[in-house]
């Protein structure tokens, strides 16, 4: 895939993003799967293969080496995200299978209704840029979430669209885009109550699967 400028990616809008490739398949994500998380993902980039990934970034990680690095990546994201960590903009798990999950909070990253990343989002997803592009022998997954505000469709369409505005700017900022796929889920996995405002807050989020390529 060409690479997407800066100000590409920042003059992304709702409309702009009605031209979201469609001809990626979701033979791209093959190379990872979070136990059911990312079903239905389709790679950012056409050419994101088993082979094309395991090229990029130059082979794999090899038993007891795979914990030992996702484990310093973990660590490394939480000393990046520090701040949006202790404020709440952001959450740092570890999943089984060596898995990390990065949660970002909507009030951060995007206004209502909009999938353009908001600019005081810039820093957090550069500090999410630089642990990315030190381990580059991962896949990412980026899952876009929302509340149960508007029609099931809309939502959909909306996560989808949010979902690939973080790769394309995680691509800005040299993620290699055949490590990227992404994946909209709406308003169908909420983390808490869609009744009240703050409910409906935390269920406005973005998430980014992390996941060691195996050597294989």
């Amino acid at each position: 895939m060409k690479k997407i400028s800066m100000a590409v990616v920042l003059a992304v809008g709702l409309a702009a993003c009605e031209n979201i490739p469609t001809s990626y398949t979701n033979q791209g994500v093959a190379a990872g799967a979070v136990s059911g998380a990312v079903i239905g993902a389709t790679a950012y980039s056409s050419n994101r293969s088993r082979g094309a990934i395991i090229g990029a970034i130059g082979g794999g990680l090899a038993g007891g080496a795979v914990g030992t690095y996702m484990d310093n990546q973990k660590r490394d994201l939480e000393k990046n995200l520090a701040k949006e960590i202790q404020s709440g903009d952001a959450k740092v798990d570890k999943l089984p299978n060596d898995v990390i999950r990065i949660t970002m909070t909507s009030h951060t990253a995007f206004d209502t209704n909009s999938t353009v990343v908001k600019q005081s989002f810039y820093s957090t997803m550069d500090k999410l840029s630089d642990v990315m592009t030190r381990y580059q022998k991962t896949t990412l997954t980026v899952v876009g979430h929302t509340d149960n505000v508007g029609t099931d469709k809309y939502n959909q369409d909306l996560s989808q669209r949010r979902a690939y505005s973080v790769a394309q700017y995680l691509e800005s900022k040299r993620v290699d885009p055949v490590r990227l796929a992404t994946a909209g889920k709406g308003e169908s996995e909420p983390v808490a109550s869609n009744t009240t405002e703050a409910g409906r807050q935390l269920n406005r989020r973005v998430e980014i699967y992390v996941e060691p390529v195996h050597a294989s």
